[in-house]
């Protein structure tokens, strides 16, 4: 009676198969890497890609946004150059103003001290601003006193008021002469500090 081992020959096929199941498998697995690797590389190009273009994005608005604040420091340079102009312009007047007070005071006084029977030919001032020569033609020498008096009583020159020189002319009529006179005085505002120098001061005469 022959004896047939079929499972010894099952064994065999079964180790003949092996080695290819395994291959398989390795083959499987690599490819299955390979995929999810590519997948990997591609989401993270895709994220990559989004990212710059976020970038790029908040890169433009940046720029936009230094464009338009540096317009507005321009702005804001231009305002303060006009407002120091103005200021420039309005502390100019002011001084001006004050300026121009000494002098209109000093000719309203002058005026006021006039006494009857004498009369200005010529009123300047002297390098000094506040220093005014006043020079006239009187009928009489107390007419002259009279004036200085006027002039040292308003309070708005100093004392003493200085008599420079005095001069007889003779002219036809009963009186006979008239007195030529030159003042030299100090002007001052009562209570404040003298003021800088202003416009020279026009001749005047009656």
């Amino acid at each position: 009676m022959i004896k047939i081992n079929l499972l010894a020959a099952e064994r065999k096929a079964v180790k003949k198969k092996l080695p290819f199941q395994a291959g398989q498998k390795i083959t499987v697995m690599c490819s299955t890497i390979l995929v999810v690797a590519g997948l990997l590389i591609g989401w993270r190009y895709w994220d990559l890609g989004k990212e710059s273009v976020r970038i790029d994005q908040d890169i433009s608005n940046a720029q936009q946004e230094t464009a338009r604040l540096h317009s507005i420091i321009q702005q804001v340079q231009q305002f303060e150059q006009r407002r120091a102009q103005l200021q420039q312009r309005v502390a100019l007047i002011e001084e001006l103003r004050k300026n121009q007070a000494g002098p209109v005071h000093m000719l309203d006084q002058i005026s006021r001290a006039l006494p009857s029977m004498l009369w200005l030919t010529n009123v300047k001032q002297s390098p000094d601003p506040n220093e005014v020569v006043i020079d006239g033609r009187a009928t009489s020498l107390t007419s002259l006193s009279d004036f200085v008096a006027n002039l040292e009583a308003s309070g708005y020159f100093k004392r003493s008021v200085e008599i420079v020189s005095t001069q007889t002319e003779p002219i036809p009529g009963p009186s006979g002469e008239l007195i030529r006179f030159s003042v030299r005085a100090v002007f001052q505002v009562p209570g404040a500090k003298p003021t800088a120098a202003g416009p020279a001061l026009a001749k005047k005469g009656n």
